[in-house]
């Protein structure tokens, strides 16, 4: 059995517009939402053994923070290109060529490909992960290959606003 979970960086800042995408750090909104979700994911007993997040810094950002919830060293992250404004197939790339000796790895990214994955994951589950939005699911298998619809049950579906 895999655990795989997905978190969609927290709310980031349009008030710089020189900066690149990739350069767009968090909003006050994404400061505090972050650390919270980062200890919810704590309560829902998630215990990531590969933490990977796209370089963006608003997805990193996000990383380091739960990262620091949950007693994962930030010197462990590792940062994927591929995972930066990835769709649904380019997830499924980065999560295939996880070494299988980890059980349970999390992704941090952005939508819309956070939101497909989700949903293929759990059909049906959003329209929208929400901005540090968590899903976890436990999968049926014992490698990453998750290209044929893998059997899968619901662990977690959480986000800010949710209470």
């Amino acid at each position: 059995m895999k655990t795989l979970t997905l978190v969609r960086h927290a709310k980031s800042s349009w008030h710089d517009t020189d900066l690149s995408d990739r350069e767009r750090p968090l909003n006050k909104r994404g400061i505090r939402d972050a650390p919270i979700m980062g200890r919810r994911a704590v309560e829902a007993g998630i215990r990531p053994s590969l933490i990977i997040a796209s370089p963006a810094v608003r997805a990193w950002t996000t990383a380091k923070i739960f990262a620091t919830a949950l007693g994962y060293p930030i010197e462990f992250l590792q940062r994927e290109d591929d995972i930066y404004l990835a769709s649904l197939d380019s997830l499924l790339d980065v999560v295939a060529s996880q070494d299988p000796g980890f059980n349970n790895l999390m992704l941090f990214g952005h939508n819309p490909g956070l939101t497909d994955f989700a949903n293929y994951l759990s059909p049906g589950l959003t329209h929208n992960l929400p901005t540090a939005g968590v899903v976890s699911v436990e999968i049926d298998r014992d490698d990453w290959l998750l290209f044929e619809r893998p059997k899968t049950e619901l662990l977690v579906y959480d986000y800010p606003k949710k209470n």
